[in-house]
């Protein structure tokens, strides 16, 4: 006996291959179809993606050279601002420096005064040690001569004038 059943086949791909004109004209349909539904779509929306894209990465480019001159601008600000700060800060550190040195003048200044100061004191207490010995010599020793009272020189001085 035969087996019919090998004839015939059962697998469905088989049965495309069998038929490869057919297979390649539904797949050219499909691709035809593809392509007019996408031009139909273009049409209607009035723009391409690539203009689109095209558009976009030309904005994207400016707004980017923009934002890169922003950017400049502010650096450039940034250091002119910078730099000032540096000029202050030399300004102010010369006056520092100058305020030291005035300061450190007045200090050797009034550290000359004091000296001086404690050198008169000295003097002075040396003085009154020598003035109080002095006094304390003539209180011991009475004096010899006796001075008149004022008037009574007054009086002498007018006699002695008119005999003269």
């Amino acid at each position: 006996m035969i087996d019919l059943a090998e004839h015939t086949p059962s697998n469905p791909i088989l049965r495309l291959g069998a038929q490869p004109i057919a297979l390649t004209a539904a797949a050219l349909l499909l691709l035809i179809a593809g392509v007019t539904s996408i031009a139909i779509w273009r049409a209607y929306t009035g723009g391409a993606p690539e203009t689109d894209r095209v558009v976009a990465s030309r904005q994207l480019q400016a707004r980017t050279a923009q934002a890169s001159e922003q950017l400049v601008e502010k650096t450039k600000g940034l250091e002119a601002t910078q730099q000032e700060s540096i000029d202050q800060l030399q300004v102010v550190q010369d006056q520092l420096l100058t305020m030291k040195r005035l300061l450190a003048s007045q200090q050797a200044d009034t550290k000359r005064l004091s000296e001086q100061v404690a050198n008169l004191n000295e003097s002075i207490d040396g003085l009154r040690q020598s003035f109080a010995s002095v006094r304390a010599t003539e209180a011991d020793a009475p004096s010899v001569t006796r001075r008149k009272p004022a008037r009574h020189q007054a009086s002498a001085r007018k006699r002695s004038k008119s005999q003269g």
